[in-house]
């Protein structure tokens, strides 16, 4: 019997739920008494999700169950910036190889579209096809975007360099210098995408809400305890990221970084005059430990920034704090006209990082997988992982498929307190790097 430790919790007010439009409707169910299934994923993320309706369209007879600690939108699929990236923007294309970013696209691309085939379908809201600007504060970070406008130009992407007045225009306000656009990103309430994911799933799938894993007898078959509840299945599918390493199938590949986000009120209507013919953006920094900073659909600014190592995998109200205060200092510095603008919402949320940026994707035992780690791309990189996933414990072989097995051999990480101690340093580092990028 393997009894699970450290539990999702809610950190901070989820900005992104409170704003869906759905955001009081109960979803799925607790697990109580004993049930039996054939499929069970423990997860009811991006990728989670993914994983069970990809495994409902190739096994339409199955039983299958999805569970998860809390409510579907709660977790980190409805707390990140709400980016769905096209491109990979932390590759050194020199390292890895043009073709590597180009078949990086092609799972990129796949996975939008199929998120986008369900949002029509299911009319989920808040979907903008925005594209994503990368800019720069920084005259020492400029040399990035050079970089990066490089690579975009050696693969054939499809980009733009703005600056000066121009990009000052777009965004309404000056304090970058210079940006590379991307036309190909969208982005959404990621709370509301995942919860309009569920209305995707069909009748051979199950949801269960606010059942957190006790603990898990492995067999097979695979008996998962909950408070009040079991249930038994002959493939478990773990689709938990940064918690993948409290189930025991997954050591020492894993890091969990905490970042912070805050959403404003939305701006008033003499507060949008500094906006005048400003469209909905999103803007992600020429350094690592930069601010991701969005003007959002329904008038409001979101702001992202701070990283923490906690490897107790929840954020403290002191943590919160911090976090809060520091994007204010980054929100005045961009938006100084707005100084008497707030936050309505303050949380905190944990992804998943490998060393060498290749995600968990494998076969841990007699019908158990495990997927985790998907470095900060969570919403497209889940997406394509689950639904691949899906088809590799079924037996269905595809290139994707291969790219996919041939690129998820992420790096050993020793174990704690080295790892925290790594990882507090490195982030420190990073974070001093990037000065007026924070």
């Amino acid at each position: 019997m393997h009894k699970i430790e450290k539990f999702p919790q809610i950190d901070g007010e989820l900005g992104w739920l409170e704003t869906a439009p759905d955001s009081d409707v109960q979803l799925g169910r607790r697990v109580k008494g004993a049930q039996t299934f054939d499929f069970a994923v423990i997860g009811a993320g991006f990728t989670g999700l993914s994983t069970a309706t990809r495994l409902a369209e190739l096994h339409p007879s199955a039983r299958i169950a999805v569970v998860d600690a809390l409510r579907v939108g709660q977790g980190s699929s409805g707390r990140n910036a709400g980016f769905l990236i096209d491109l990979p923007h932390n590759v050194d294309y020199n390292e890895t190889g043009v073709e590597y970013a180009r078949s990086q696209y092609r799972l990129n691309t796949f996975a939008i579209d199929r998120l986008r085939a369900f949002k029509d379908r299911y009319r989920i809201p808040f979907w903008i096809d925005a594209g994503k600007y990368m800019a720069g504060h920084e005259s020492e970070n400029l040399k990035n975007l050079e970089n990066f406008a490089a690579m975009l130009e050696q693969a054939g992407f499809e980009h733009e360099v703005v600056s000066g007045k121009d990009l000052a225009r777009r965004l309404g306000t000056d304090y970058y210098q210079s940006a590379v656009y991307t036309p190909g990103n969208v982005l959404v309430n990621p709370a509301a995408l995942v919860r309009g994911l569920v209305r995707a799933l069909p009748s051979n799938v199950s949801l269960f809400e606010n059942s957190p894993v006790q603990a898990v007898e492995y067999g097979p078959p695979h008996q998962l305890r909950f408070l009040g509840g079991t249930i038994t299945a002959r493939t478990l599918i773990q689709a938990t990221n940064s918690f993948s390493e409290q189930f025991g199938k997954l050591s020492n590949r894993i890091a969990p970084i905490f970042t912070y986000a805050s959403l404003t009120h939305p701006l008033s209507e003499d507060q949008m005059r500094h906006f005048k013919d400003v469209k909905s953006w999103g803007l992600t920094s020429a350094h690592p430990a930069g601010s991701t900073v969005r003007f959002t659909y329904d008038r409001r600014i979101f702001m992202r920034n701070t990283y923490d190592f906690l490897g107790d995998l929840r954020a403290t109200r002191d943590e919160l704090d911090s976090a809060w205060r520091q994007h204010r200092r980054s929100f005045e510095a961009r938006f100084p006209f707005l100084k008497d603008m707030t936050f309505e919402y303050t949380w905190g949320g944990v992804f998943g990082v490998t060393l060498n940026h290749e995600s968990a994707f494998t076969k841990a035992g007699d019908g158990v997988f495990v997927m985790g780690g998907c470095n900060g791309v969570g919403v497209v990189k889940g997406t394509y992982l689950g639904y691949y996933m899906a088809d590799y414990v079924s037996g269905v072989k595809s290139d994707n498929l291969d790219f996919v097995l041939q690129n998820s051999k992420p790096s050993w990480i020793p174990p704690d307190p080295f790892r925290g101690i790594g990882a507090k340093m490195r982030l420190n580092r990073e974070v001093s790097s990037a000065k007026g990028e924070v």
